[in-house]
């Protein structure tokens, strides 16, 4: 059975990348995001596992609404010592992603025979995005099988989220336990070629690898 993986390039779905059964099948989207790093490093992780690496390039920048894709958005530097978590849905939310992500990422898995789609989404140390709650994984499972020639057949993909109950911290401690490539990763949202540490993606990742007693080997 191969397994496909939304691959971003980050932590989160580098760990998950060191979970699925092999072998894989590395699903990541070009959509205009500011951080377009990211797609290098993916590309370094989806190398590092030997994976078949699909790239497709959705331009979601038309409809802007998030600073992640619209450069007149200012990124919002994290309050120290405040709940990155708290304070809302935050400006970084990009409206409808992950519901255009696993819509892909499902014809793909539909149109190569794979059974499993993963998806590295975090409903503890996270941004507050309404797309990565469980409640949102179990709607759109149940969608989807309604939607695919393979759920008509009985045969729906499934949809894995193995990181969703745990902590950042947790996630580092799996991806040390599991070998994965944590040095490839990026995180940031400003781009470039250097984490610039204070956009929350930043503050979370430096959060949880702080609480799991891990040196980023990233930095």
């Amino acid at each position: 059975m191969t397994s496909l993986v939304v691959l971003s390039g980050g932590l989160d779905s580098t760990v998950c990348m060191a979970v699925a059964e092999p072998p894989i099948v590395a699903l990541t989207f070009d959509y205009g995001q500011r951080h377009r790093s990211e797609i290098d490093h993916a590309a370094g992780v989806a190398g590092y596992y030997e994976a078949d690496h699909v790239v497709v390039r959705l331009d979601l920048t038309g409809w802007g609404g998030s600073a992640l894709t619209d450069a007149s958005i200012d990124l919002p530097a994290p309050v120290p010592g405040a709940d990155a978590t708290a304070g809302g849905i935050p400006v970084t939310y990009v409206p409808a992603r992950n519901l255009i992500f696993l819509s892909v990422a499902m014809g793909v898995a539909e149109a190569r025979g794979l059974d499993t789609v993963y998806l590295g989404v975090n409903a503890l140390d996270y941004s507050g995005y309404p797309d990565c709650r469980p409640e949102f994984i179990e709607s759109f499972q149940a969608t989807a099988a309604l939607a695919l020639k393979r759920g008509v057949d009985g045969r729906p993909v499934e949809i894995r989220t193995p990181l969703i109950d745990l902590t950042k911290a947790d996630i580092v401690r799996l991806g040390v336990e599991r070998g994965a490539p944590l040095h490839l990763t990026w995180s940031c949202y400003r781009g470039g070629t250097v984490p610039c540490g204070s956009c929350d993606s930043c503050a979370l990742r430096a959060k949880g690898f702080a609480e799991a007693g891990v040196v980023d080997p990233a930095l």
